[in-house]
């Protein structure tokens, strides 16, 4: 970023697993956390946001702290920039809002430093962070991604081209990752693990084929998660029961939850917000479409108009 510069980062939200696809599977969706970069002497964070007033405004915040760790490994030092800050993610809601932050960071070190990272050595970092690369691989390379995590690399394929409505249901209440994390299983029977491995196999050459009632049906069919945190996500067995009604083909916890995630063919999730909304009218409802294209980044000059403002 040369004088008299201002660096834009915007990295999408996502939806992990979409059921059977259990921390290898992400949909990037269009939900974004954006940032406005101006180099100066001091760090500064300024919250365009309201949910991001609660984080810190200076080096500390988790973002910066990413940056940070990031051009170290490089033998690098971030310089001090003033950033601006909006996020229309919703926080603790299975979105991935961390994976978005954490692919902030590194998209930050990566221009700041003039690191010249590739976009698998972007991912495995955030891989390293996140612990798995569903929501941080869907927020960095957009489309449907599929990822696994062997040894210290990590291996995924983006698909670009598929069109359909994501309708989440998000409830008012958080539920933090490592609550629902805490009710799976620590162990999987062999012939259990194959079945529901085949599950998430199906599921994604189903929706490569565009036979949406077969990756419905999938989505359903997870033995991963969905048998342990559904006690944790009540609304979840009304949704799966009614949202089919109303045009969705599938239905799946977003994530570790509490946020669900409705799959329809394009231009159906209207129609499935407004039947929902009847059985569940304390929801907030959003229709999404899926990002096709990750994170961005680019450069304007500080004298043009202000994206953020």
């Amino acid at each position: 970023m040369s004088e008299g510069e201002m660096l834009i980062i915007k990295v999408p939200g996502s939806s992990a697993n979409l059921g059977p696809g259990f921390d290898s599977i992400g949909l990037s969706l269009n939900v974004y956390l954006t940032l406005e970069v101006e180099r100066k002497e001091r760090w500064g964070i300024i919250p365009l946001s309201e949910e991001l007033t609660v984080f810190p405004k200076d080096e500390t915040n988790f973002i910066i702290k990413i940056a940070q760790e990031t051009a170290a490994k490089y033998n690098q030092t971030l310089p001090c920039c003033i950033i601006r800050m909006q996020s229309d993610i919703p926080l603790a809601r299975g979105l991935g809002s961390s994976a978005a932050a954490i692919v902030a960071g590194i998209e930050l070190a990566n221009a700041l430093c003039d690191l010249s990272l590739t976009n698998i050595e972007k991912l495995e970092l955030a891989t390293t962070i996140e612990g798995h690369p569903d929501n941080v691989g869907a927020s960095l390379l957009g489309g449907l991604v599929i990822g696994s995590q062997l040894d210290d690399h990590v291996y995924a394929e983006a698909i670009q081209n598929l069109d359909l409505d994501a309708v989440v249901v998000i409830p008012k209440k958080e539920l933090l990752t490592k609550d629902s994390r805490g009710v799976l299983p620590k162990e999987f029977p062999y012939k259990k693990a194959v079945q529901a491995g085949s599950i998430g196999n199906v599921l994604v050459a189903a929706l490569l084929n565009k036979n949406y009632k077969l990756a419905g049906k999938m989505m359903k069919a997870d033995l991963y998660h969905h048998p342990y945190r559904n006690v944790l996500v009540p609304h979840m067995a009304i949704i799966e029961e009614e949202a089919p009604k109303f045009g969705a083909f599938g239905v799946a916890l977003s994530g570790a939850g509490p946020t669900v995630l409705c799959l329809a063919e394009a231009g159906k999730g209207q129609a499935i917000i407004e039947g929902l909304r009847n059985v569940l009218p304390e929801m907030d409802y959003r229709c999404l479409k899926i990002d096709q294209a990750g994170s961005i980044v680019y450069t304007s000059k500080q004298n043009e108009k202000r994206m953020l403002s």
